[in-house]
């Protein structure tokens, strides 16, 4: 499902024009970007947790050639399924 699909699904279930959904969406998305961006978790309750872990620095390999690269510390995002989500899964 990409996110036009996703949009007319939250438009049809929950009784909303396909705008309001759209806002809807791209707000979550911001808020949800910038809680993360700040350090935070978002918790969903049944559906799942986001949150930033930091992944440490390494050396990696080029597959073309073997030299060995490096690779730099980053951070990324977790998501760890709800139990409701997992259930319907």
């Amino acid at each position: 499902m990409n996110k036009t699909q996703l949009i007319e699904a939250v438009a049809e279930e929950a009784n909303l024009t396909k705008g309001e959904a759209k806002r809807a969406l791209d707000a979550f998305m911001k808020v949800t970007g910038d809680a993360l961006s700040s350090g935070d978790k978002v918790v969903l309750v049944g559906f799942g947790t986001f949150s930033v872990s930091r992944k440490p620095a390494g050396t990696g390999r080029n597959f073309r050639t073997g030299a060995p690269v490096k690779i730099a510390a980053k951070n990324v995002v977790k998501f760890r399924a709800g139990v409701e989500l997992s259930a319907k899964v």
